[in-house]
């Protein structure tokens, strides 16, 4: 089959923007992700464990939607189809590869219990979702020897592997510093949120931040980035009545990153809630205390009393995220006259003899094989005169050293006639 080249203008390259959204709502230590809850399927009922198709807790993303639905040991009786889980292995041998487990695979353990030749096992899903860790006392002291460092060194790491950052972004604004009149970070109690790049691509679209806290499902308090220079300032609540048109900053968000950094520690409302340190404990309602159980450790049951429950609190975090699809767009032309004939055997008449001739030096085809008639007629009996058509069903592309790269499959076979010009719109995003 003869090749065809793109034209100059047959090919074009787009970049596709999108700013998808996201919302996370907190409560009583459970995450909801754009308001899903648990869905049961066939394996994964309501008395499974974690109960949810998607193999995960509420709010969480299934990465590569591997294991969806399934239910480890499950074996169909009837029809003897096994439903377990899928997971990664590999075999140890002398590339010491192994899988990077919680606290990574320790050399003890690599070499004592897998033998060459044993399979070193990990598992799937792996998942993606927000984090909150609530930091006390950023700095804290140790040996500054890089030998001895690791183990005596009591900075908390999260906050110290993007304080660079924060001094950075100070050309955006003075909340971003580590130590200013404002405040000294290094010392000052923190509220960390992690958020993973998958739910928004390549940044946090600024202006689109929005932090709530409600309260026996009354909103308090909110915070937004409304002047998109990172800065997060009250725009609802007690506190921002108070102080209206004053700009209470209660923190900054990293929007390449991925972080929210919360610092502000005025109350929020007077009632008690148990959303404080890492037991729970009862406390004032603070920006600092903003997402309490969101995968920190706090759980309802550590919060004491009933008036100090945490299912009396709620936290809703919004965004929007900035996404780049490059797109390709590909015009394939079948013009008149051309694309006339099929590698279909169904394209010539049946039962016709292939060869005229074959000998030691020769091969000849059969010159006068004729082509199947397909043209339809209206009248019953009656066949229409001849006329040459193919239907194409694929489009191949290929390289410039004639290389196959993709192969474009048509959801129906589209007629095409001697002599019709007919095109075809390819798209790829890459």
């Amino acid at each position: 089959m003869p090749y065809r080249k793109f034209g100059k203008n047959d090919i074009r390259i787009n970049t596709l923007k999108a700013h998808p959204r996201s919302e996370f709502l907190i409560y009583d230590s459970q995450i909801y992700y754009n308001n899903q809850g648990r869905q049961v399927g066939q394996f994964q009922s309501a008395s499974a464990t974690p109960g949810n198709v998607y193999m995960t807790e509420t709010g969480r993303v299934n990465l590569y939607e591997y294991n969806i639905d399934r239910l480890q040991g499950s074996l169909d009786a009837a029809t003897d189809n096994c439903n377990d889980l899928i997971y990664p292995y590999l075999s140890k041998d002398s590339a010491r590869l192994s899988f990077l487990m919680t606290g990574a695979l320790p050399d003890a353990i690599y070499n004592n219990e897998f033998a060459y030749g044993n399979k070193i096992t990990g598992s799937y899903p792996q998942y993606a979702t927000i984090r909150r860790a609530f930091i006390a006392g950023a700095s804290g002291s140790g040996d500054r020897d890089i030998e001895t460092a690791k183990g005596t060194c009591t900075h908390n790491m999260e906050y110290w592997s993007i304080r660079n950052l924060l001094n950075l972004y100070a050309v955006q604004s003075r909340h971003y510093l580590v130590t200013s009149s404002l405040g000294n970070k290094d010392t000052q109690d923190l509220n960390l949120i992690q958020i993973p790049s998958i739910f928004y691509g390549s940044q946090i679209k600024p202006g689109t931040v929005s932090l709530k806290w409600y309260y026996t499902g009354s909103l308090i308090a909110e915070l937004r980035d409304s002047k998109e220079n990172g800065e997060l300032i009250q725009v609802a609540g007690a506190a921002y009545a108070q102080t209206k048109g004053s700009d209470k900053v209660a923190g900054v968000v990293l929007y390449n990153e991925g972080f929210i950094l919360l610092t502000g520690s005025w109350i929020l409302t007077t009632q008690t809630l148990g959303v404080g340190g890492a037991g729970g404990a009862s406390r004032k309602a603070r920006w600092k205390f903003w997402g309490a159980g969101c995968r920190d450790g706090i759980k309802s049951t550590a919060a004491g009393g009933s008036a100090d429950a945490l299912n009396k609190a709620s936290f809703k975090l919004g965004f929007d995220g900035v996404t780049t699809t490059e797109v390709i767009t590909m015009y394939a032309h079948a013009r008149r006259g051309e694309v006339n004939y099929s590698n279909n055997p169904t394209f010539l008449k049946y039962n016709q003899k292939q060869l005229n001739f074959t000998s030691s030096h020769v091969f000849e085809e059969n010159p006068t094989r004729l082509i199947k008639n397909t043209v339809s007629s209206s009248h019953p009996g009656y066949a229409a005169n001849f006329k040459r058509q193919v239907y194409i069903s694929q489009i191949a592309v290929y390289d410039d050293n004639k290389n196959l790269i993709g192969i474009a499959t048509l959801p129906n076979p589209v007629l095409k006639e001697e002599d019709q010009d007919v095109s075809f719109k390819l798209k790829i995003d890459m």
